[in-house]
């Protein structure tokens, strides 16, 4: 019986195709992007050879190690695979939702045992009041999705589930992103060490080049004070610094999924940070389909168009067909045998006459989630130019602050150069050296910061324009 009954429900379903009362789907408008970045200016563009797959965009920097540590983003980072498991879900209750297509068979078996009232209006006199009730079947239940619920259903978890695997791709991008400005930012931070415990030993040998002049009566006791001073500020930058770089140290362990007490970067200072590269933005128009979490966005906006659909079908009949068939005895020996069959089959129909208000509360909230998400949608694409245009202006502008600190750096040596001179003449004292030397140091510092700004901004520009992901993808 089952046969039959599964293939009356399929030939209803196709006899009466769904009609889905979703509003048909639009990508919601945007302004029309300009022609071009304004913040681009005079930023190096690629040249042909940067614009040809590269696959993951770090490679772009020629570094091993960094690259080694990229790798195991993907593969042990935590937020990354909570990510994985709710993008699990997604596809989990799409597949629920699709389930709905299809009809429902359950099976039953039962066994009772009873006594009936003999006060019974159904007890027929001379019968036992005691007997046994034996019975096994299947009930079947389809609902005929003439208005689309289970259609718009469907269609909003499948958008939900494309949107989950946007968020995927851009958290994942944001992570490797994040990898590299820390990692950026520890090379740095060696360089500086290096610089400053260099700067510790000078200053070591000075104080005790001073001592010995007071020794001597060479030098007056406040130049010996002076030289202690700044020994031991240029101890404590040293010290601060080595404090910044073991807690980024720290930070990338987590990115890559390691205990912060077990993992080790090996300081290499002389090394420094890599040699940056000109990537081309390319044009505005083009940004919207390279972004991950814009793309994300967009289907929320269909998801939630769909949920519209499933608000209006509420207020239409439920059309199912259900039906059952098995066999029914009073005696186990009669139980399986043909004159113990039954069966039954046919349609319902489900109206809501009155709800207080619920459906019309239900549609009003799914036209204010898709009001939403349209407004969380160019919200987001606004802000994917806004970071495009702020690192463009970053790279252009510190590339700028760039060849001017290189200027003053160079000048401030040549004012060390001239003091130390001077105070070996006799001419100043050594307060002069001390300013022109703290100068000195203090632009060098700034000349290693600067590189790192330089080179975490391109890394966020790459972040900005989608990295290497594409829809496809």
């Amino acid at each position: 019986m089952n046969g039959p009954v599964v293939a009356l429900a399929a030939a209803l379903g196709l006899a009466l195709p769904a009609c889905s009362l979703a509003p048909r789907y639009h990508r919601p408008a945007l302004p029309d992007p300009p022609s071009t970045y304004k913040e681009s200016g005079d930023w190096q563009r690629a040249m042909p050879a940067d614009a040809q797959p590269r696959g993951p965009w770090w490679q772009m920097f020629g570094d091993e190690e960094l690259n080694d540590l990229e790798a195991q983003v993907h593969a042990d980072n935590q937020s990354l695979k909570a990510a994985l498991a709710r993008l699990g879900q997604a596809r989990a209750t799409t597949r629920v939702a699709r389930a709905d297509w299809l009809p429902t068979l359950t099976a039953n078996v039962n066994a009772d045992r009873a006594r009936t009232s003999v006060n019974s209006p159904t007890y027929a006199p001379g019968r036992p009041a005691t007997g046994n009730l034996f019975s096994a079947g299947v009930d079947l239940s389809y609902e005929l999705d003439l208005f689309g619920r289970i259609r718009s259903n469907v269609a909003a978890a499948r958008f939900g589930e494309q949107a989950s695997a946007g968020d995927v791709a851009a958290l994942e991008l944001s992570l490797h992103a994040e990898l590299a400005t820390d990692y950026f930012s520890l090379r740095g931070l060696d360089v500086q060490q290096g610089l400053l415990d260099r700067t510790v030993a000078d200053y070591t040998r000075a104080l005790e080049l001073t001592r010995n002049l007071h020794t001597g009566g060479a030098v007056a006791l406040s130049d010996v004070q002076q030289a202690e001073a700044q020994l031991q500020s240029a101890r404590t930058q040293a010290e601060d610094t080595r404090l910044r770089r073991a807690q980024t140290e720290h930070a990338i362990a987590v990115l890559i999924g390691k205990p912060a007490s077990a993992f080790i970067l090996a300081a290499r200072a002389e090394a420094g940070l890599p040699r940056l590269q000109g990537v081309d933005p390319g044009l505005p128009s083009q940004l919207l389909e390279r972004r991950p979490d814009v793309a994300a966005a967009e289907r929320r906006v269909a998801s939630a168009n769909a949920g519209i659909g499933v608000a209006r079908a509420a207020y239409f009949p439920v059309f199912t067909l259900g039906g059952s068939a098995g066999v029914e005895s009073t005696a186990p020996g009669s139980w399986l045998t043909a004159p113990s069959r039954f069966w039954s089959l046919g349609p319902q129909a489900l109206l809501t006459l009155f709800d207080a208000g619920r459906h019309a509360g239900e549609s009003q909230r799914a036209h204010a989630v898709y009001d939403e998400q349209v407004a969380n949608y160019r919200d987001t694409v606004l802000r994917a130019y806004q970071e495009v245009e702020d690192n463009l202006a970053a790279l252009r502008q510190l590339q700028r602050e760039q060849q001017s600190q290189e200027g003053a750096v160079q000048a401030t040596q040549g004012a060390l150069d001239q003091a130390l001179l001077r105070y070996r003449g006799g001419i100043v004292t050594y307060l002069e050296v001390v300013a022109t030397e703290n100068a000195a140091l203090t632009a060098r510092l700034t000349a290693v910061d600067i590189d790192v700004r330089r080179a975490s901004a391109l890394v966020l520009l790459i972040r900005a324009l989608g990295g290497d992901w594409h829809p496809a993808s």
